[in-house]
């Protein structure tokens, strides 16, 4: 379905991204991988799918390397038809104590990244009246919790960013939509679910089964396949008129 076209995806040498840039590829688009730690194994893993795959390592929280990122697509395939803004990271403490430093980078990474990618990101897309934004923000970006206000600040402000350029794209070919998962097996995730067994002394299924008990009516983990599943029916002709949606993949979170 995807054949030809060309699919960037920030944040995606594991967890989410590398679900969604591998379900891309598997309907044949060619894959742009951005991220930190190994990228020899992300890489064989998607070019096992049969397509083409490149790397930039660009700091996500600089403007002129996500710039640079977006021209070394372009150069290698000519552009970028679909972008998923995936980059993250997190941090934990209250508003009084969390430290300004990782407010700025939090909100640096997590939001204003969707921001310059899509800004440089949009004129291509708009010149061949095709293209799709997916923003993953997170049902952080539709509840709050406790402890995580630079997360939830910035996931707010990127589910806002989604409805604008869907609004401002709205009679073109050119779609933007948010996913906002519930908590997913993440490296991230997997490191809180840590602290909360180191913290109260419990085993580790027994922090996942507290931590999905505290948020998540499922009481199971989204996947990233499902994540990547969501991302290629935004992709699809089914998804032409889906637009500035926040779409949550919850377990019913927020359905309480």
């Amino acid at each position: 379905m995807l054949k030809g076209k060309t699919a960037l995806v920030t944040g995606s040498t594991s967890g989410i991204g590398l679900g969604i840039a591998k379900a891309l590829a598997a309907q044949g688009a060619n894959i742009v991988l951005n991220g930190f730690g190994d990228v020899e194994g992300p890489k064989a893993e998607v070019a096992a799918l049969g397509v083409q795959v490149t790397y930039h390592g660009a700091d996500m929280s600089k403007p002129a390397e996500i710039a640079a990122m977006i021209e070394h697509a372009r150069a290698t395939f000519g552009g970028v038809d679909i972008l998923v803004n995936n980059a993250g990271i997190q941090h934990v403490a209250r508003v009084e104590n969390f430290p300004i430093e990782k407010w700025d980078a939090i909100i640096a990474i997590n939001m204003s990244s969707a921001f310059h990618a899509t800004r440089l990101a949009l004129p291509a897309m708009q010149a061949k009246n095709w293209g799709r934004i997916i923003n993953v923000a997170s049902v952080h970006g539709l509840v709050g919790s406790a402890e995580k206000s630079a997360y939830v600040a910035a996931k707010h402000g990127v589910v806002g960013l989604t409805k604008v350029t869907a609004l401002e794209n709205a009679t073109t070919g050119v779609t933007c939509n948010a996913i906002c998962p519930g908590w997913v097996l993440t490296p991230l995730v997997q490191k809180q679910v840590d602290a909360k067994a180191a913290a109260q002394g419990i085993s580790n299924a027994d922090a996942t089964k507290q931590l999905l008990g505290e948020k998540e009516p499922s009481m199971q983990f989204t996947t990233p396949e499902e994540l990547g599943a969501l991302a290629v029916f935004f992709c699809s002709p089914a998804g032409d008129n889906v637009r500035g949606v926040a779409w949550n993949m919850d377990g019913g979170w927020t359905a309480q």
